[in-house]
């Protein structure tokens, strides 16, 4: 397997095109493997080259809510009474630490998103 450290956008570029290509191949498999080395070449070059940052917390939760179907009154147990909900949904709330926990165990957001602080909590 000869394979080398992706320096450059061109090199970036070869390595996806390399991964199209390899996309369909079997797991267990010579190409599977080279396949799961270079994604994670191409996963660290990314993370390095284009880091992305983490969304609002707020905007985290009710993007989960609506891939979820739920509505507010489903946050009740994680978040408290429904008006605190709406509290927290409307940014007027900011998230406590058993709130986090909550909304990690049950939404599986990751608890770093939820720790951020809001961008409207920030502004103020």
């Amino acid at each position: 397997m000869d394979i080398k450290p992706i320096k450059t956008k061109a090199d970036y570029r070869a390595v996806l095109k390399e991964i199209e290509g390899l996309m369909t191949v079997g797991a267990n498999t010579p190409e599977g493997e080279r396949l799961d080395v270079l994604v994670t070449l191409a996963e660290a070059y990314e993370r390095r080259h284009y880091p992305m940052e983490l969304p609002d917390p707020i905007e985290a939760i009710k993007f989960r809510m609506e891939n979820l179907g739920l509505k507010p009154k489903d946050l009740q147990p994680m978040i408290g009474g429904l008006n605190r909900v709406y509290e927290v949904l409307n940014h007027t709330r900011p998230l406590t630490l058993s709130m986090i926990r909550r909304l990690h165990e049950g939404l599986g957001i990751p608890a770093e998103c939820l720790i951020k602080p809001s961008q409207h909590q920030q502004a103020a």
